[in-house]
């Protein structure tokens, strides 16, 4: 097979991605907007329901994308360089996660289905289901611990 006809992802490392091809791996399900409790005595991520402020829960975009970390201190901006400190704080899901992994993307990636809408018809978005952390207080983070 040719290699112009085998996908980027699939025979490039995540480090001789272009920017484009780095920002396409995203799928816009918003599950790293979430707000995350590590527990200090074990290393344990545990996702909560509860999104960033400047997540669109609609879109499941951010919408201070560009200037996202100016604003959110803790916010994870993930480059090949910073990939691999922040993998282990990355849902299941992520592409960026999965072929670091050495894994393909799902069937409901929009590089495969060729719809930015199926990562939301397969129910892996946070659409429809997440609290904004305006709405809820730190104190209750723990109330809103969910299984992704």
């Amino acid at each position: 097979m040719k290699k112009d006809s085998v996908p980027f992802w699939r025979h490039l490392a995540l480090n001789e991605m272009t920017h484009d091809q780095w920002e396409s791996l995203c799928s816009g399900c918003g599950r790293c907007c979430l707000r995350k409790l590590e527990y200090e005595d074990t290393g344990e991520i545990c996702f909560t329901r509860v999104a960033c402020r400047h997540l669109d829960i609609e879109s499941c975009r951010c919408r201070l994308y560009e200037a996202r970390a100016r604003d959110v201190p803790n916010c994870l901006i993930l480059t090949p360089e910073s990939l691999e400190r922040y993998l282990y704080m990355l849902p299941e899901t992520c592409a960026y996660r999965l072929i670091a992994q050495g894994k393909d993307l799902p069937w409901w990636h929009h590089l495969l289905s060729g719809d930015a809408t199926t990562v939301h018809l397969a129910s892996i978005s946070v659409r429809g289901w997440v609290l904004s952390e305006e709405h809820v207080h730190d104190d209750e983070l723990e109330k809103n611990i969910i299984d992704i």
